[in-house]
């Protein structure tokens, strides 16, 4: 057996507008108002503690002090309106089907807390779908160590070593490397220009080819 973990901030999902929406909760109750805006889809794919600080030294108030004291809050912020936002990448679940049926175990490994993953998954309706989810906070580790996506892969039935990895990040190319396995990095996100330069094993500019280039660098035994 063959898994094909993703991960899912920017890969699965454009989860973006509801993430700076909790980071712009936080600013605004800091006295700042929204200090950001869509032009920083990036920034917020990178996470809740990455906004606070970009937005922040925006202001020219960056303090790791504040930054630790609204972290808490950014995140019941995004708990409290998660999914009115976010949007599935077009031809992803599309994509999984055509995988699932050609024999491939699907799993998810993400750097957001794994009760949000959840919880955002659930919401969008497709949690069934993905045999594991293993979060930030599921493990004493996260990527780009690899444990977590092993995790992820042994929670399938799978072994460890026998998954390719579908990211957006250099975090994510940087956990495949440390694994030993594939990584695809898709294109279409908002730091997608960057991807070429990780030297991935393959990069991906649309879901419906994502099947293919699977079976090419992780064929079923």
């Amino acid at each position: 057996m063959a898994a094909v973990i993703f991960d899912l901030d920017g890969t699965l999902a454009d989860t973006s507008g509801d993430l700076l929406a909790a980071a712009n909760h936080c600013f605004r109750d800091m006295g700042l108002g929204d200090v950001l805006g869509p032009q920083d889809a990036g920034v917020a794919l990178r996470g809740g503690r990455m906004m606070l600080r970009t937005g922040l030294t925006r202001a020219g108030r960056m303090d790791d002090a504040v930054v630790d004291r609204y972290y808490p809050v950014l995140l019941d912020a995004y708990a409290a309106d998660i999914s009115s936002r976010t949007i599935l990448y077009p031809g992803v679940m599309d994509s999984i089907a055509v995988l699932k049926d050609h024999g491939y175990a699907i799993g998810i490994c993400t750097n957001k807390p794994e009760g949000l993953a959840e919880q955002l998954m659930q919401d969008l309706g497709v949690r069934d779908v993905f045999g594991s989810l293993v979060g930030a906070d599921t493990l004493p580790v996260r990527k780009p160590d690899p444990e977590p996506l092993f995790e992820a892969t042994r929670r399938l039935g799978v072994d460890a070593d026998a998954c390719v990895l579908v990211g957006d990040s250099d975090t994510d190319r940087n956990t495949a490397r440390a694994a030993g396995v594939p990584s695809i990095l898709v294109t279409f996100g908002p730091s997608g220009e960057d991807m070429a330069a990780l030297e991935p094993e393959a990069l991906l500019d649309d879901f419906t080819a994502l099947p293919t280039v699977v079976a090419a660098l992780r064929p079923l035994r």
